[in-house]
């Protein structure tokens, strides 16, 4: 059983938004679709480390801002003809608040 960090109140992101999480071992950007999902990745896009959080939210992906490689929320995957990956982390919703699993925070490497 995993226990949850609460970050957030949903409504604290707003939609087609994302917010920075400052861990021990680095940062985690998470991201609000327009259909209120909740999203957890690395912050740092596999190309050239670009501000993940800072990109532009479309349907389940993440635009870099830097170089406008296409991220999946869901996978992590760069989309098209890119390739790379990065760390997606479990998050999820529960009465308005946005919770992330601790047990995954705490395992992940400093990026």
């Amino acid at each position: 059983m995993s226990d949850w960090i609460d970050i957030a109140a949903l409504d604290a992101v707003p939609q087609r938004g994302a917010r920075l999480v400052k861990t021990l071992h680095g940062c985690v950007a998470v991201f609000r679709t327009a259909t209120d999902a909740v999203y957890a990745l690395d912050n740092a896009c596999p190309h050239k480390k670009g501000p993940l959080a800072d990109g532009i939210i479309h349907g389940a992906s993440v635009t870099c801002p830097l170089h406008n490689w296409v991220i999946s929320l869901e996978t992590g995957l760069a989309q098209g003809a890119d390739a790379g990956q990065v760390a997606t982390y479990p998050a999820r919703v529960a009465e308005g608040r946005i919770l992330l699993d601790v047990e995954f925070l705490q395992q992940r490497s400093v990026a």
